[in-house]
Protein backbone atom coordinates (compact mmCIF):
# COMPACT_ATOMS: atom_id res chain seq x y z
CA UNK A 1 0.00 0.00 0.00
CA UNK A 2 2.69 2.39 1.14
CA UNK A 3 4.61 1.69 -2.53
CA UNK A 4 1.21 2.94 -4.11
CA UNK A 5 0.48 5.80 -2.07
CA UNK A 6 4.06 6.61 -2.93
CA UNK A 7 3.64 6.68 -6.68
CA UNK A 8 0.25 8.00 -7.09
CA UNK A 9 -0.01 9.89 -4.18
CA UNK A 10 -2.41 12.43 -5.96
CA UNK A 11 -4.97 9.26 -5.97
CA UNK A 12 -4.29 7.31 -3.08
CA UNK A 13 -4.36 7.90 1.13
CA UNK A 14 -3.18 4.63 3.01
CA UNK A 15 -3.81 3.28 5.99
CA UNK A 16 -2.36 0.99 8.27
CA UNK A 17 -3.34 -1.63 10.67
CA UNK A 18 -1.94 -2.66 13.79
CA UNK A 19 -2.50 -6.02 15.85
CA UNK A 20 -5.01 -4.80 18.29
CA UNK A 21 -4.21 -7.52 20.57
CA UNK A 22 -1.67 -6.59 21.86
CA UNK A 23 -1.28 -2.95 22.92
CA UNK A 24 2.50 -2.73 23.01
CA UNK A 25 2.84 -3.58 19.92
CA UNK A 26 0.04 -1.92 18.45
CA UNK A 27 1.76 1.68 19.45
CA UNK A 28 4.91 0.49 18.03
CA UNK A 29 3.58 -0.08 14.87
CA UNK A 30 1.07 3.01 14.81
CA UNK A 31 4.26 4.67 15.76
CA UNK A 32 5.79 2.89 12.28
CA UNK A 33 3.03 3.47 10.54
CA UNK A 34 3.63 6.96 10.91
CA UNK A 35 7.12 7.64 10.30
CA UNK A 36 7.97 5.14 7.60
CA UNK A 37 4.87 5.16 5.44
CA UNK A 38 3.55 8.64 6.49
CA UNK A 39 -0.03 7.09 5.99
CA UNK A 40 -2.70 9.84 8.14
CA UNK A 41 -4.59 6.91 10.05
CA UNK A 42 -5.27 3.65 10.49
CA UNK A 43 -8.12 0.68 9.95
CA UNK A 44 -9.35 -1.07 12.62
CA UNK A 45 -12.13 -3.46 13.01
CA UNK A 46 -15.47 -2.97 15.73
CA UNK A 47 -14.43 -4.88 18.16
CA UNK A 48 -11.05 -6.63 19.27
CA UNK A 49 -11.86 -10.62 19.59
CA UNK A 50 -14.77 -9.65 20.59
CA UNK A 51 -13.80 -6.77 23.08
CA UNK A 52 -15.77 -3.63 22.62
CA UNK A 53 -13.01 -0.85 21.81
CA UNK A 54 -14.38 1.24 24.70
CA UNK A 55 -12.71 -0.92 26.98
CA UNK A 56 -10.03 0.36 29.01
CA UNK A 57 -7.15 -2.03 27.99
CA UNK A 58 -7.35 -0.17 24.79
CA UNK A 59 -7.22 3.38 25.28
CA UNK A 60 -3.42 3.39 25.51
CA UNK A 61 -3.63 2.86 21.66
CA UNK A 62 -6.36 5.42 20.79
CA UNK A 63 -4.25 7.76 23.48
CA UNK A 64 -1.44 6.95 20.93
CA UNK A 65 -3.58 7.86 17.57
CA UNK A 66 -4.02 11.31 19.14
CA UNK A 67 -1.29 11.99 20.09
CA UNK A 68 0.36 10.99 16.67
CA UNK A 69 -2.66 12.94 15.05
CA UNK A 70 -3.73 9.69 13.35
CA UNK A 71 -7.36 9.20 12.01
CA UNK A 72 -8.93 5.94 12.73
CA UNK A 73 -11.82 4.03 10.27
CA UNK A 74 -13.78 2.10 12.06
CA UNK A 75 -14.83 -1.36 9.72
CA UNK A 76 -17.68 -3.91 11.35
CA UNK A 77 -15.95 -6.84 11.81
CA UNK A 78 -17.02 -10.46 13.57
CA UNK A 79 -20.82 -9.49 13.55
CA UNK A 80 -22.40 -9.63 17.04
CA UNK A 81 -24.89 -12.43 16.60
CA UNK A 82 -23.66 -14.36 13.69
CA UNK A 83 -23.98 -17.56 14.36
CA UNK A 84 -27.78 -17.11 14.48
CA UNK A 85 -28.30 -15.31 11.12
CA UNK A 86 -26.64 -17.70 8.62
CA UNK A 87 -29.83 -17.34 5.98
CA UNK A 88 -30.39 -14.30 3.71
CA UNK A 89 -27.04 -13.01 4.27
CA UNK A 90 -28.31 -11.34 7.74
CA UNK A 91 -24.71 -11.16 9.36
CA UNK A 92 -24.16 -8.16 6.06
CA UNK A 93 -27.47 -6.93 5.95
CA UNK A 94 -28.53 -6.73 10.38
CA UNK A 95 -25.14 -7.81 12.06
CA UNK A 96 -23.10 -5.10 10.22
CA UNK A 97 -25.38 -2.26 11.22
CA UNK A 98 -25.94 -3.12 14.40
CA UNK A 99 -21.67 -3.65 15.44
CA UNK A 100 -20.79 -0.46 13.81
CA UNK A 101 -23.64 0.61 16.26
CA UNK A 102 -22.13 -0.85 19.09
CA UNK A 103 -18.30 0.39 18.39
CA UNK A 104 -19.98 3.99 18.44
CA UNK A 105 -21.82 3.70 21.32
CA UNK A 106 -18.81 1.53 23.25
CA UNK A 107 -16.56 4.49 22.44
CA UNK A 108 -19.20 7.29 23.97
CA UNK A 109 -20.46 5.49 26.81
CA UNK A 110 -16.74 4.42 27.78
CA UNK A 111 -15.45 7.91 27.59
CA UNK A 112 -12.77 7.40 24.92
CA UNK A 113 -14.29 10.52 22.48
CA UNK A 114 -14.87 12.44 25.53
CA UNK A 115 -11.19 11.97 27.00
CA UNK A 116 -9.72 12.03 23.44
CA UNK A 117 -11.54 15.07 21.78
CA UNK A 118 -8.77 15.41 19.38
CA UNK A 119 -8.97 12.01 18.57
CA UNK A 120 -10.69 11.41 14.80
CA UNK A 121 -12.67 8.43 13.78
CA UNK A 122 -15.17 7.73 11.10
CA UNK A 123 -17.19 4.88 10.72
CA UNK A 124 -17.78 2.92 7.86
CA UNK A 125 -21.35 2.08 5.98
CA UNK A 126 -22.80 5.41 6.85
CA UNK A 127 -22.22 4.57 10.73
CA UNK A 128 -24.41 1.86 10.51
CA UNK A 129 -27.68 1.75 12.91
CA UNK A 130 -26.20 4.09 15.00
CA UNK A 131 -27.51 7.52 13.66
CA UNK A 132 -31.12 6.65 12.79
CA UNK A 133 -31.33 5.43 16.58
CA UNK A 134 -29.96 7.97 18.43
CA UNK A 135 -33.07 8.53 20.05
CA UNK A 136 -33.50 5.78 21.45
CA UNK A 137 -29.85 5.89 22.66
CA UNK A 138 -30.25 8.88 24.02
CA UNK A 139 -33.33 7.63 25.82
CA UNK A 140 -31.93 5.11 27.11
CA UNK A 141 -29.20 7.66 28.05
CA UNK A 142 -31.65 9.76 30.02
CA UNK A 143 -34.50 7.18 31.48
CA UNK A 144 -31.33 4.85 32.61
CA UNK A 145 -28.48 6.74 33.56
CA UNK A 146 -27.41 4.37 36.31
CA UNK A 147 -26.59 1.64 33.65
CA UNK A 148 -25.64 3.77 30.76
CA UNK A 149 -24.02 7.11 32.53
CA UNK A 150 -21.66 5.36 34.44
CA UNK A 151 -18.44 6.00 32.95
CA UNK A 152 -19.58 9.26 30.56
CA UNK A 153 -21.83 12.01 32.05
CA UNK A 154 -22.20 13.65 28.61
CA UNK A 155 -25.69 12.88 26.53
CA UNK A 156 -24.68 10.85 23.42
CA UNK A 157 -26.58 12.98 21.15
CA UNK A 158 -23.53 16.18 21.87
CA UNK A 159 -21.31 13.54 19.71
CA UNK A 160 -23.50 13.74 16.59
CA UNK A 161 -21.17 16.03 14.27
CA UNK A 162 -17.68 15.46 15.95
CA UNK A 163 -17.32 11.82 14.54
CA UNK A 164 -17.30 11.18 10.35
CA UNK A 165 -19.41 8.33 8.68
CA UNK A 166 -18.46 7.51 5.61
CA UNK A 167 -21.22 7.89 2.00
CA UNK A 168 -21.85 3.73 1.89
Amino acid sequence: IAEVVAQYPKNYIGLGTLPMQDVGLAIKELERIKAECKFPGIQIGSNINNKNLGDEDLFPIFEACERLDMAILVHPWEMMGQQYMGKYWLPWLVGMPAETSRAIASLIFSGVMEKLPKLRFCFAHAGGSFIPTIGRIEHGFNCRPDLVAIDNPVNPRNYLGKFWVDSA
